[in-house]
């Protein structure tokens, strides 16, 4: 497997950073994770703005132009002979001291890029549908971090994600510091209710996802169902009649069981199923080309 760090295509036992690296140290850094699909990066430039905007709401420079880190991403995949692939792109502070000051770390950013097979939950889940769990941990507040900052600190997320381990599942929702549903530990989430598909906005702590962005447009002009981001609770998610994760690794998963409680009759929904099928449509036809 060939990485890319730093401007130069290495084997995967050579990308190697610095023990002083403030990604490693501190978690500060961004990162996007992108899907390619029969030959196609689905929705490049969504990601790299989306990259772009978190680096500059840290106060991070991107070492690279945008259209740069496009012939990058396409490079390293061309060089592991991937063509269905997940990508994960991270920028790094780069190197500095021990301390926290950023104005330290006087080496350029860490650019890395890696190209590789991803499959986040088993098969039999986007057929059969899912069981979560509601996390104890809250999600940190939208005041104090923006859930559209990809940073590289996901330890918020990975309390959540071991408190669904623990619970016997593999994914949890996480509620915000005012009790409503935000997203879940790694993916958006949406419900069904009365022909109305409902997903929480991002004011309530949610990530506007790339898929969230791409499941909302299928939804108003292919399926006309109408589409609202709205506040969300618990309740809500346990009396919809559809319920469902989206996220570039996930994709669309149903989800069939919330808390032990079985959303409408424990099946995966109608409009669950038609939104699979109209997104592998879309992922299948449409991106960047690798060539």
């Amino acid at each position: 497997m060939k990485i890319y760090l730093n401007g130069k295509l290495v084997e995967k036992e050579d990308a190697k950073i610095s023990v002083f690296d403030h990604g490693l140290l501190y978690g500060d850094g961004v990162f996007e994770g992108i899907r390619a699909y029969n030959g196609r990066v689905f929705r490049l430039k969504e990601h790299l703005d989306r990259l772009w905007a978190s680096a500059k709401t840290i106060n991070l420079k991107v070492p690279i132009h945008q259209k740069d880190m496009e012939e990058a991403v396409i490079k390293t995949l061309l060089s592991n002979e991937l063509f269905d692939a997940y990508i994960r792109l991270v920028i790094t502070r780069g190197c500095g001291d021990l301390g926290l000051d950023p104005r330290k770390c006087t080496m350029p950013p860490s650019l890395i890029i890696i190209t590789d097979s991803i499959s986040l939950y088993p098969e039999e889940f986007y057929e059969k549908g899912m069981e979560v769990i509601t996390a104890s941990t809250r999600r940190i507040a939208q005041d104090s971090l923006s859930p559209n900052i990809k940073s590289l600190n996901y330890l918020n997320n990975i309390l959540a994600k071991i408190e669904a381990i623990r619970g016997g599942v593999i994914e949890a929702i996480m509620l915000n510091s005012g009790g409503y549903v935000a997203e879940c530990s790694g993916d958006n989430i949406f419900i069904v209710k009365n022909g109305v598909l409902c997903t929480p906005p991002g004011a309530e702590g949610a990530l506007l996802g790339i898929t969230r962005d791409a499941v909302m447009e299928l939804a108003k002009n292919k399926l006309k169902i109408p589409v609202r981001e709205e506040r969300i609770s618990v309740y809500n998610v346990y009396t919809a009649d559809e319920c469902f994760l989206t996220g570039t690794a996930a994709e669309i998963v149903p989800v069939v069981s919330v808390d032990s409680r079985e959303i409408f009759n424990g099946k995966p929904g109608k409009v669950t199923t038609n939104l699979i099928r109209e997104f592998k449509n879309l992922t299948r036809s449409t991106g960047t080309p690798i060539k």
